[in-house]
């Protein structure tokens, strides 16, 4: 299951990020940790605005976007601190710190790679998160209607040139006055959309095979080819 980014404020409401932020395991943390044990399912619980510990233990540490994923059990098992701040010079991009770590986590049946909203027009990241072993992609995101033709483009383009799922969450209704993109969407490493929603508030439920990622890269070994910015030989 996969939550919106910054649900608990909304992505375009600046002026809430500092006055809502939580510690890392604050009441939504708690909150999401029982929702994924009730149900017993892997849950990503969005983002939200974490305040980070200050450097001299005080309460008015950094501001981070920071995404939640938790266990069937309920246990944290990663959490990713938003590296690509939208804004330019303003908003997001000002008032949250960014992240450092690209961050994967090991399901049962795939290795889910983290990244949020922004981060889908950032390639280099995917890749990294493939170098890491991410087979599935997952991105929370709170996208603007204005744009809602780059978020299925990049959603595509990001599943192609990985061959790797997408699964990409995208907020409804309006964020401080800005109208979202809805239509969440579910790609499969060849491009097929599995799934999308429509731009009202909904539940969109997909059931894919996690194989077919090592099919596909097996059967068009693209990958393989990669020269410019390859660290280490594709696994």
């Amino acid at each position: 299951m996969v939550l919106p980014e910054l649900w608990t404020t909304g992505a375009f409401a600046y002026e809430r990020f500092g006055a809502e932020a939580e510690p890392l395991q604050g009441p939504t943390y708690e909150v999401m940790a029982k929702a994924a044990s009730d149900a017993g399912v892997w849950l990503h619980a969005g983002s939200i605005p974490e305040r980070g510990a200050a450097a001299d233990g005080a309460d008015d540490g950094p501001l981070y976007n920071t995404s939640l994923v938790f266990s069937p059990s309920g246990e944290l098992a990663a959490f990713y601190r938003k590296i690509h701040r939208f804004g330019f010079d303003k908003g997001e991009a000002v008032l949250m710190g960014a992240g450092t770590e690209t961050v994967t986590v090991r399901l049962p049946e795939t290795t889910v790679g983290v990244a949020t909203c922004y981060d889908l027009r950032f390639p280099e990241l995917f890749r990294s998160l493939v170098d890491a072993g991410a087979e599935t992609l997952v991105i929370p995101a709170g996208w603007p209607e204005r744009r809602r033709s780059h978020w299925t483009l990049l959603a595509q383009a990001r599943a192609v040139e990985n061959q790797a799922y997408v699964l990409a969450c995208g907020t409804a209704g309006t964020h401080a006055g800005v109208p979202q993109a809805g239509h969440s969407i579910v790609v499969d490493p060849w491009g097929e959309v599995l799934g999308e929603a429509g731009a009202d508030e909904g539940i969109l439920t997909v059931e894919f095979d996690p194989a077919k990622v090592a099919t596909t890269r097996d059967r068009f070994p693209a990958l393989k080819d990669r020269v410019l910015g390859l660290d280490r030989p594709h696994r």
